[in-house]
Formats: C-alpha cells, sequence, structure tokens
C-alpha cells in the first residue's frame, strides 16, 4: 500500500511539473491543469476530489468562479436545505458560523493526507449534504456528473468579478509578491489566467450541461 501511494505522489509530483505555469494573482502560481488554470497549492486536492469524492443523489452542490458571490449562495443555500432543521432564529449556524464552513470547497477538503478519514466523515453527515466547488464543470468527478445530485450555480459581471478579484487579491497578497496594477491584472483576466478560469469557459460549461440536462 505504501508503495503504490508513494507511487501516485510520484505520477502526480510530476504531472504538476509538466504543466504550463503562470504567475498567479494571490497565489504563487497557477498551473494549466485539463484546461483550467488551477492553484498549485490546490492541485492536489483537485486530484483526490476527482479521484475519490462519491456523490450522492441527494448532494447539492454550489459551484461558482471565484468572487461571483459565492459566500452569499453558500449562505441562502444552506439556509434554505436546512429550514425545517433550523426553524428558529436563535439556534441558525449562520449566527456563528461562516457560510463557508458550513459548505465547504471539496476541493479544500480533499486537500490533505488522511483521504479515508475525510471520506468516512463526508458519508457521515447529515443529509442532504451540501459542497461548494471552483472547479469547472467538465474537471468534475465522476460521481458527481453520474449521480442526481443537484448543481447550483451563480454568475456575475465579469467585469465587477474581475475588480472584486483584483481588489481581494491585493488584500491577502503575500508580502514577498508585489502589489498587482489593475493594468496587469486586467491583461491576464482578458487571457482567462486567473485561479479555475477563464471566466467565460468556466460559465459556459455549466451553462451547456444545464441545457443539456434541461433537454
Amino acid at each position: 500500500m505504501a508503495s503504490t501511494e508513494g507511487l501516485q505522489a510520484y505520477e502526480e509530483d510530476n504531472l504538476l511539473l509538466s504543466l504550463p505555469k503562470e504567475k498567479g494573482w494571490a497565489a504563487r502560481h497557477l498551473c494549466l491543469f485539463q484546461g483550467f488554470w488551477c492553484p498549485s497549492a490546490f492541485f492536489q486536492g483537485v486530484i483526490n476530489f476527482q479521484k475519490h469524492f462519491q456523490a450522492k443523489g441527494s448532494d447539492v452542490i454550489v459551484a461558482t468562479v471565484p468572487k461571483s458571490g459565492t459566500t452569499w449562495l453558500k449562505a441562502l443555500t444552506f439556509a434554505i436545505i436546512n429550514r425545517q432543521r433550523f426553524s428558529s432564529s436563535h439556534n441558525h449556524p449562520l449566527l456563528t458560523s461562516n457560510s463557508h464552513e458550513l459548505v465547504p470547497f471539496l476541493e479544500f477538503v480533499f486537500h490533505v493526507d488522511n483521504i479515508q478519514d475525510k471520506l468516512s466523515h463526508l458519508s457521515n453527515m447529515t443529509e442532504p449534504r451540501v459542497f461548494g466547488t471552483h472547479v469547472p464543470f467538465p474537471s468534475l468527478p465522476k460521481s458527481i456528473k453520474e449521480s442526481n445530485c443537484k448543481i447550483v450555480y451563480i454568475c456575475r459581471n465579469p467585469f465587477d468579478t474581475f475588480v472584486s478579484h483584483w481588489i481581494f487579491a491585493n488584500k491577502i497578497n503575500p508580502h514577498s509578491m508585489h502589489e498587482l496594477t489593475i493594468e496587469e491584472t486586467l491583461e491576464k483576466y482578458c487571457k482567462g489566467i486567473l485561479g479555475f478560469g477563464p471566466t467565460w469557459e468556466h460559465m459556459l460549461g455549466y451553462w451547456k450541461e444545464s441545457i443539456a440536462d434541461f433537454n
């Protein structure tokens, strides 16, 4: 088992090294993986998410481009789904917990070594389970695509998304990285170089699937 896991880690490290890279906004590097720009710090989490997540038919997945209203949508989704469990405003989890804690990003959840413990925890969660993801639709795990789980997607005006992302990136930028000018950031954005972008490809992926599923 250990040798198998070691081989997988070696192959994944080599894959990461082989991918095209660009300087990130708030992350040091973005790598072009499966047609989207993945922050290198979350690459392992995305791989583990694809390999190990087992969707249930009752799951609800909140999917977004970063900085497009994710926090707001997570809170609304959690409140609607759990309106019977938490009928009183006095004990509602949203009063004391951030919506990102209540609706965790799956690519971040799987950015761990103890995968089996994480899978056990997820399988024992109260249903319906609610999760978030920034991963584009084509790169979602097969278990999500082949299940009856629901995907809730939100779009935002790309101009607003860009400005919000630029301000946010400069706020959390490591001190070792220079402040991002709006000119250089806009150039990257227009080329699609941002975490989990390009934005338009991200939106089109979910839009096309919604049309296909509806028909």
